[in-house]
């Protein structure tokens, strides 16, 4: 190898393993860990209450549907 080429190669690898690796390293176990504890107590909670919104919704929607039944039979043909 050239002697000129080695400062070319030597110094990126060694910024590379000095400054990007670590950090690397530091985000990716942090974000192992964070997956492996499963939810919050708050994570739970806003799930908790996102799933009775969609039930909610749900009866509502049904109910909807029930009355344009009953009020204009052929509004499901129009989709």
């Amino acid at each position: 190898m050239d002697d000129s080429l080695i400062p070319i190669v030597v110094v990126p690898t060694a910024l590379f393993l000095i400054f990007v690796a670590p950090m690397w390293l530091f985000l990716h176990y942090r974000s192992k860990r964070q997956v492996s504890q499963g939810l919050t107590d708050e994570e739970y909670q806003e799930l908790t209450q996102l799933s009775h919104q969609a039930e909610k919704m749900a009866v509502r929607i049904e109910t909807l549907e029930s009355i344009l039944d009953a009020e204009a039979p052929q509004w499901r043909a129009k989709q």
